[in-house]
């Protein structure tokens, strides 16, 4: 019965006892939404005691099961985490591959960043907009490589960083964003009104740079 397993979940959460993160793990793969929202609350209440098996769970051969794994990982918080998540990246779901960008998002760990530039060439929309999202979510430190980013050599990617620079409101991309401007990037222009700066002027875009 749904209820009864729903109940069940949220007392075993309750009670917050990590011989519970078995059975938990299993309730990720119910068929029922509620039950799966439920064990999934549990184990963030759980918390780091149940990371261990939370990321064993990311190979499991349910992908509710490995999606739910990265989305309690993404709100445990846990840095433990983080390799074994930058592998999901690779998962052959692109729900799993999505989650894994918002949980590397939530835990901001520095590591994830050029692992999360690669995603954005992912072609699976919502797997693109996850790895933005996680990026921007990470912050200044992933300035740099989104800097980077603005001359990859694919278009999706360089539209992305645009995007996130524009979010993420740091004024070291002033000048890049500047020089994609003059070459036409309409992205670049609309991160730099997001930014509430007016594009350089060539010469000085490109004296910065070389600073």
């Amino acid at each position: 019965d749904r209820a009864v397993r729903t109940a069940a979940c949220q007392a075993l959460g309750s009670i917050g006892d990590a011989q519970a993160v078995p059975h938990l793990i299993r309730a990720l793969g119910d068929q029922n939404s509620d039950v799966r929202a439920a064990a999934c609350q549990a184990l963030v209440g759980i918390g780091g005691a149940a990371a261990p098996a939370l990321i064993e769970a990311l190979g499991h051969r349910n992908s509710r099961v490995r999606a739910a794994a990265c989305r309690v990982l993404g709100s445990i918080g846990d840095a433990q985490a983080v390799p074994h998540l930058i592998r999901a990246l690779g998962d052959r779901d692109r729900a799993i591959r999505a989650a894994a960008c918002q949980a590397l998002g939530s835990i901001g760990d520095t590591q994830a960043v050029p692992h999360l530039i690669r995603a954005l060439e992912d072609q699976e929309e919502s797997v693109h907009t996850a790895a933005c999202e996680a990026l921007v979510g990470i912050g200044r430190a992933a300035v740099p490589a989104l800097i980077e980013a603005l001359g990859h050599r694919n278009s999706l990617v360089r539209t992305a960083a645009c995007q996130a620079l524009g979010s993420i409101g740091d004024i070291r991309a002033h000048p890049a964003l500047s020089l994609w401007a003059h070459a036409g990037a309409a992205a670049a222009q609309d991160a730099l009104h997001t930014l509430g700066r007016p594009k350089l002027p060539l010469h000085k875009a490109l004296v910065q740079l070389s600073l």
